[in-house]
């Protein structure tokens, strides 16, 4: 068993723990499920002990439940100094246990929890040095394990609702990046204002957007005005903040319009908002809701795939040619009737390479086991609504694997 350490402070009082609670030595204290009523009654089960403990393949788990908490926080309209006090393990600053992992593999759920304050604090000086590191930090995963990247964030999309417009907004931005570079071959330029205005097209109604993913009622129409009036308005949001760039404003300002056709003959911000409106249809589609629950990516990319006029879009065809029919983080049903998540692209975009998470029989396999799907007996028969799949796996691993897979580009 791998122990590392976690803050008193990052368990949350009145909800069932995510992973079970250790001492040092292993010995456990309360397992996963129990609830802590109070404090008083956290502080008696830890006693005189200095520090406590849970098993590091769940702290995928217990790190989903520091992440709400921090929301509760930023929700409740605590002080930024309150938010910063709540930890999660002293291991946090340095990284020196993650490290011993993997001293590449980047921590998904803190860089959706980070996107998530800098999106809901979009006034500070520091907004836009805090855009950059992550538009940076995002390039550099694209680039270095697409498919991990993709893996993470439509993991993200599909389980994480309370932080929807953070993870809508990177899964937007590297979907857009891959077909623009990948594909359409956009110059630097245009994919700077691209990553740009994709992360922050939605920052006039970031909270309102939060809300509405957990919202069981219809908008308002109060929230509908809002809705309909949110690009000019981040627009406007960014020009105050020294925002210049005219590609990028342009493509923010367009990037809810609906205008079939091909790219040519568009200026160039309005090429980028038409990629950028496909995509945000695709990803909105794959992400839960209060009120129902994700479409099938074989659903949602037909709705990118056909224009407004039933024609096949341009853009919505790049996007298809840059991430697959079946985009890694995504589950199917294989003709074999094992259950598998996607870790790979292939050059065929309907038969990725696959990881088996459940067997014919019904059970978990324990480790995941590689298929490729464009083998006879292992071909993708059907999609898995996320939901349906009754069975926990570390992100960490399954990230590994897509590093580990060797498959050729789908371009």
């Amino acid at each position: 068993m791998n122990l590392v350490p976690v803050s008193i402070d990052a368990i949350l009082i009145g909800q069932p723990l995510p992973c079970a609670l250790r001492d040092q030595s292993g010995v456990l204290l309360a397992s996963r499920g129990f609830m802590v009523t109070s404090r008083q009654d956290l502080e008696s089960m830890v006693g005189r002990r200095s520090q406590i403990y849970i098993d590091f393949d769940q702290s995928d788990n217990f790190r989903r439940g520091y992440v709400n908490r921090l929301n509760n926080l930023v929700m409740e309209d605590k002080s930024l100094g309150q938010i910063a006090e709540v930890q999660i393990s002293p291991y946090d600053a340095n990284r020196n246990k993650v490290a011993e992992v993997d001293s590449d593999e980047l921590d998904w759920l803190d860089l959706q929890t980070l996107s998530h304050a800098m999106l809901r604090d979009s006034q500070g000086e520091s907004f836009l040095p805090r855009l950059e590191r992550l538009q940076n930090e995002l390039e550099r995963q694209t680039l270095s394990n697409p498919d991990g990247t993709l893996l993470a964030l439509i993991h993200l999309s599909g389980s994480e609702v309370r932080q929807y417009s953070a993870t809508h907004a990177m899964l937007v931005n590297v979907i857009c990046c891959l077909a623009a570079r990948d594909v359409l071959k956009w110059p630097p330029a245009h994919l700077k204002a691209l990553s740009s205005a994709a992360l922050t097209m939605n920052i006039s109604m970031t909270e309102l957007q939060d809300r509405l993913a957990m919202q069981k009622e219809p908008p308002t129409p109060a929230q509908l005005q809002r809705i309909q009036t949110h690009s000019p308005r981040s627009v406007d949001l960014l020009q105050q903040m020294g925002v210049t760039d005219a590609l990028w404003l342009e493509a923010v300002l367009n990037h809810g319009a609906k205008t079939p056709g091909p790219l040519a003959g568009r200026p160039d911000g309005q090429r980028l908002a038409r990629l950028i409106q496909r995509a945000d249809m695709f990803a909105a589609r794959l992400a839960p809701r209060a009120t129902r629950g994700p479409e099938s990516p074989g659903a949602a990319m037909q709705s990118c795939y056909f224009d407004e006029n039933r024609e096949i879009d341009e853009a919505g065809a790049a996007l298809i040619k840059a991430v697959g029919i079946y985009s890694p983080g995504t589950y199917v049903k294989l003709n074999s009737q094992e259950i598998a998540v996607v870790i790979k692209r292939s050059l065929n975009t309907t038969m990725p390479k696959v990881a088996v998470l459940i067997n014919r029989q019904g059970m978990p396999t324990g480790e995941p086991i590689v298929r490729d799907t464009s083998l006879p007996d292992y071909r993708i028969i059907a999609s898995v609504p996320f939901r349906e799949v009754r069975v926990s796996h570390s992100l960490g691993k399954l990230i590994s694997l897509t590093r580990q897979v060797a498959a050729e580009r789908p371009w």
